[in-house]
């Protein structure tokens, strides 16, 4: 249900681009908030499930299991810096500071297209291509509970 999330945000950040493009600034706005929605829907059953259900072990094969954590490591920085970029371009377009908001929304646009490739990635490998491996609750992982 996560993965449907960070792909419609990326499909919604798009259309945005492509509403301001032809200067369509209320709509554009519009569907950026929704795509900033979805990110946070996506964020809050993210958090949720690894709280309460938590975190799959990669299932493959042993010999990609290293390829596999350094593309979850890519992963995960460009999704923090992609959410940093994000709150902070949402931000200057709230506050109608255009210039800055002009110069970062293409940037943070397009680390979010590649945030959400490869999110979808890391679900096609964990639960589609292999069978996830072990899961291991937040509270078992740190507690030992």
């Amino acid at each position: 249900m996560s993965t449907f999330f960070i792909i419609l945000s990326a499909i919604l950040v798009a259309v945005g681009r492509n509403l301001i493009r032809q200067r369509k600034i209320e709509a554009h706005q519009k569907t950026m908030i929704a795509a900033a929605v979805s990110v946070v829907l996506f964020f809050i059953i993210y958090i949720s499930r690894t709280v309460f259900i938590g975190n799959t072990a990669f299932g493959g094969p042993d010999d990609l299991k290293n390829y596999y954590t350094v593309f979850l490591v890519f992963h995960i920085i460009l999704a923090t810096t992609g959410a940093f970029f994000g709150v902070i371009t949402i931000h200057a377009g709230l506050k109608n500071n255009l210039a800055r908001h002009r110069k970062i929304g293409p940037v943070t646009s397009i680390i979010w297209f590649f945030t959400a490739i490869t999110g979808v990635a890391v679900y096609l490998l964990l639960y589609v291509f292999y069978k996830g491996g072990e899961t291991t609750s937040v509270f078992k992982a740190i507690l030992g509970i």
